[in-house]
């Protein structure tokens, strides 16, 4: 048994832990403007790839007629993908530089997988927005760049890519990035920062090129070294979804385990009753004052455990044991808030719905609206208008929602759920909708308003 595991962790280790410097990010754009050969472009240059991999990419793209290394297989996995030559699935990879620890997400180009496009920017820090430099900016770019601000990503890159191949013109490239601020300023989004590159040569995306000398800003790469990661989740008021109610009782026969990696129970206290959860947002300590919602009791608490430390701080992202000063009455979907600043209850939410589903929605039927840890029963009262991701206009009263429809909607729930507007948290302000008899994932929706 480790002699300190019961030892109190220091809040200034804990911190340091959880404030590991990483970005997520993703590419988006149209059809063929590049993205996966920027991130293979990314992962090359940075040395994150290795060199059987360098091999095995270099014997695909001889097959394939390429005369130098094709750098969009090390993110086009799937067989479908190869084939066609493009991205289906959002491809996910990691690297790191010196700086920073990355997570990439290459969102398909496709109309038709704009849903990937949502389920990939829903953990972005930031987007890069590309543009094939012969095309300019085109509905697609519209799109992504609606999508991204739509679900809370306010930094953006708009990488011009293929610059090499109208001969790195600067008027080309300014009239692009006048199109697109023009789009950004009627989307209320900040302007981003433009890059001229190519992802193909790798001029300004890790190393500054020559080939534009009238270009004086950053590279990509260096841009996303200074970039910030979202924070919000760390500063603000305290949310822990409850995930179950663990116990350990010593001396009886059945111990219950709080998961995988707890092998001892005698690391535990006697008759141990604790919540277990993900907080969301916040930060925790021992002998803070909590609110259990939808009880609305109020008690302390006594204890935080992460595996088998025992904590006297946690903070947003950490998966932890609370015990609580009082017995009260807690049960999988509760929350536990902050009682000066609590979430929402709800039976009744507007919020904006991606359709994600084949099968369009059926307005009076029954689905399940599970938040948090919480699953309820709810129907769609109110199909306020659909958005026309290329114009922007609202198309009032649609009846029904089809595949990657973008829609303003009203819910009406049996049980009360606790919210933030998603603009605030990105946890307590999204929900998914689930099919009650196949349990298939038919919409994601962001809470507008409370």
């Amino acid at each position: 048994m480790n002699p300190v595991a019961n030892q109190p962790q220091r809040t200034e280790d804990v911190q340091s832990e959880l404030t590991c410097d990483l970005l997520r990010f993703i590419t988006a754009g149209s059809v063929d403007d590049g993205k996966s050969t920027l991130i293979g472009r990314l992962l090359f240059d940075t040395g994150n790839v290795a060199i059987d991999q360098v091999e095995a990419i270099r014997a695909s793209s001889a097959r394939r007629g390429f005369t130098g290394l094709d750098l969009s297989l090390l993110t086009d996995g799937l067989q479908a993908e190869r084939e066609q030559g493009i991205t289906i699935d959002v491809a996910y990879r990691y690297f790191a530089t010196a700086r920073r620890k990355f997570i990439i997400g290459d969102a398909p180009g496709h109309e038709q997988y704009t849903r990937n496009m949502v389920t990939a920017a829903s953990t972005a820090d930031l987007a890069i927005i590309m543009v094939d430099a012969r095309k300019g900016i085109v509905t697609q770019t519209r799109r992504h760049a609606y999508l991204a601000q739509l679900l809370g990503v306010r930094n953006l890159v708009l990488a011009i890519n293929k610059m090499d191949l109208v001969e790195w013109r600067q008027e080309d490239f300014d009239r692009m990035v006048d199109e697109f601020n023009h789009f950004a300023d009627r989307l209320g989004c900040i302007r981003p920062q433009a890059i001229p590159m190519s992802a193909l040569t790798g001029e300004n995306v890790v190393l500054i090129g020559q080939a534009a000398p009238w270009y004086q800003g950053p590279t990509l790469l260096e841009h996303l070294h200074e970039v910030p990661a979202r924070r919000d989740m760390v500063s603000g008021p305290m949310r822990l979804p409850v995930q179950r109610v663990v116990r350990v009782m010593l001396g009886n026969a059945a111990v219950t385990r709080l998961d995988e990696d707890i092998h001892d129970a005698k690391q535990w206290e006697k008759d141990f009753r604790g919540y277990q959860g993900t907080l969301a947002s916040g930060e925790l300590r021992v002998g803070d004052k909590v609110k259990i919602l939808p009880s609305g009791a109020i008690t302390r608490i006594s204890t935080i455990k992460l595996s088998s430390q025992t904590l006297e701080t946690a903070m947003a992202d950490q998966a932890v044991v609370l015990g609580l000063e009082d017995s009260v009455d807690i049960s999988r979907g509760d929350m536990l808030v902050d009682p000066e600043n609590p979430a929402v209850t709800r039976r009744e939410i507007t919020a904006d719905l991606c359709w994600l589903a084949e099968e369009p929605l059926q307005p009076e039927r029954k689905y399940l609206i599970k938040h948090t840890t919480r699953t309820v029963n709810g129907v769609f009262s109110c199909l306020e208008y659909r958005t026309n991701v290329n114009t922007l206009e609202h198309e009032p009263d649609p009846t029904t929602a089809e595949m990657n429809d973008i829609l303003r909607v009203r819910l009406r729930l049996q049980q009360p759920i606790f919210i933030d507007p998603y603009g605030q948290n990105r946890t307590t302000g999204s929900f998914i909708v689930i099919d009650p008899i196949t349990r298939a994932t038919l919409a994601a929706g962001i809470i507008a308003t409370v």
